[in-house]
């Protein structure tokens, strides 16, 4: 249900149920966060893509596994919460290429992701009040931060899909590209990364996923950690020394 491509430093992980267009269910879920946890400790990961099978991204909740929203409460904390968590705070930048319809949770996925591309025939929708429930998987805590109040919650009210040029006019993508370049866009774009200094990236993540929750005096006193940590790091020390020698940085 989910597959593992390593491509040196970048790993993409495929949703590769395209028969349910990528509907999760609790196995499903399982799958995906363990193979996730298993690529943030994994140090010689410094990039992850997360993508689809098929025509679909991943339609959120599989509505067939009836029994798992007999009690929904437990099952979003049990396996939907963990798998927001883990994207946002594993070290690696994590980039969603959206290859067609991100719906429900499968929006969430998206939206939880460092950078998000979608193929020109991609769409969104936040669904969840079609079949009378609300947004989880941390769709609320993204869409609100990122749309404003207004527009948020017509998105979540309405259920109406939107397509990806529209996705792209609101900023809740990076780029729009032609859909058989989608998944060169996405790998490129981890490779550049990939070729980054890791611990810098890993620390500029936790920081700009921290600001938007803590005061500016906080902000400022968070940046002076990281920077005292980073500086500390062989890293600093290579990117000064390629600096002085006017050469291309290698990064450990």
């Amino acid at each position: 249900m989910i597959t593992v491509v390593r491509d040196g430093a970048v790993a993409t992980v495929t949703l590769n149920r395209p028969d349910k267009l990528n509907a999760l269910d609790r196995a499903t879920r399982w799958e995906l966060i363990d193979a996730l946890r298993a690529l943030s400790t994994d140090a010689s990961v410094r990039a992850v893509v997360l993508t689809g099978a098929g025509r679909a991204f991943c339609v959120g909740q599989d509505l067939a596994a009836v029994e798992e929203l007999e009690h929904a409460d437990e099952t979003v904390a049990g396996s939907y919460n963990p798998l927001a968590q883990t994207i946002a705070t594993m070290p690696q930048p994590v980039i969603a290429a959206v290859n067609g319809l991100a719906v429900g949770a499968g929006l969430g996925l998206a939206l939880a992701c460092d950078q998000r591309l979608a193929a020109e025939t991609a769409s969104f929708a936040c669904a969840f009040s079609k079949v009378g429930l609300v947004p989880d998987t941390a769709v609320s805590w993204y869409l609100v931060r990122e749309l404003g109040y207004a527009r948020a919650f017509w998105f979540a009210a309405s259920g109406r899909p939107i397509p990806a040029a529209e996705a792209h006019r609101l900023g809740l993508l990076n780029e729009v590209v032609p859909d058989d370049q989608l998944a060169a866009r996405a790998q490129g774009l981890a490779q550049l990364f990939a070729a980054g200094p890791a611990h810098a990236l890993a620390l500029t993540k936790r920081q700009f996923r921290a600001v938007s929750e803590i005061s500016f005096e906080a902000a400022l006193a968070l940046e002076a950690r990281h920077q005292g940590d980073a500086a500390a790091h062989p890293d600093h020390v290579e990117g000064r020394t390629a600096f002085a020698e006017k050469r291309a940085p290698r990064w450990g």
